[in-house]
């Protein structure tokens, strides 16, 4: 009787033992993702027309705590947040093109899941990328009550770039760039020269200069018009920001996919 009893003890403490490893295993496992690299995969794999269904789990099951804890610095969560933003757009405009009839609905819709949240691409756009900012604003009024998901995860300190990275699939939407957060500042500044390049027309006659509605739907990100001017001669776009007047471009919103660059 003795004998048996501490054989069952035994096993006891083995069973013990495997599952207190098992599960310090799945936690390294969990704690262990490079969410940057995963981000970064997500974009590599759609480029490839692999399937994704397994980054989307990942991206789904993970945690707030683990999520706000891997996204230690800000230039990893501007890099994190516009990869997943521009990944998903390509996933789910493939899958169901008709979405993008009614754009408003299709922007406000929680369809994606992270972190155990279903959230919107205006979620990660004005909220997390953006620093909650509200979203009819003009890049002047914040929001007053953020969720706690928009708390933990936003970006601590917003860019101007962002709006020249990211890709909502519209024709006139900047090309999908797949973002490295050791070289975002470096690629932000080239995607944003070059869309500019592209979108931008300066008459020297009349000192008038054409630029994307960008600037005007959130011109409060970029300091206003003459943040915005200082930005196009920054880049070339105009000699000098003396007397110049600037007009906005109609928007082309014809849904335009598999749009992408290397930067």
């Amino acid at each position: 009787m003795k004998l048996r009893l501490y054989f069952l003890a035994i096993l006891f403490a083995l069973s013990c033992t495997a599952k207190t490893n098992l599960q310090a295993q799945t936690e390294a496992g969990t704690n262990s993702v490079d969410f940057n690299e995963l981000s970064e995969s997500f974009l590599h794999k759609i480029k490839a027309e692999e399937d994704t269904q397994e980054i989307q789990n990942i991206l789904a099951n993970t945690t707030i705590k683990e999520l706000d804890a891997a996204l230690a610095t800000n230039d990893k969560r501007l890099a994190f947040w516009l990869n997943i933003y521009n990944a998903y757009i390509q996933v789910i405009l493939q899958n169901n093109p008709e979405l993008y009839d009614d754009r408003g609905s299709f922007f406000k819709l929680e369809q994606i899941k992270i972190a155990g949240a279903m959230v919107s691409f205006a979620k990660i756009e004005h909220g997390l990328i953006r620093k909650s900012q509200w979203e009819y604003g003009l890049g002047y009024i914040r929001k007053w009550f953020p969720n706690k998901f928009e708390r933990k995860l936003r970006v601590k300190k917003p860019v101007y770039n962002i709006h020249f990275a990211l890709n909502c699939g519209a024709k006139d939407c900047p090309p999908v760039a797949i973002y490295e957060w050791e070289r975002l500042p470096e690629q932000l500044a080239i995607g944003t020269k070059k869309h500019l390049e592209k979108t931008s027309e300066f008459n020297t006659e009349s000192n008038v200069v054409k630029v994307t509605s960008l600037f005007n739907w959130f011109r409060g990100d970029f300091g206003g018009k003459s943040g915005i001017k200082k930005i196009l001669k920054e880049n070339d776009i105009i000699p000098s920001t003396k007397d110049v007047d600037i007009e906005y471009t109609n928007y082309d919103w014809t849904l335009y996919l598999d749009n992408f660059i290397e930067l």
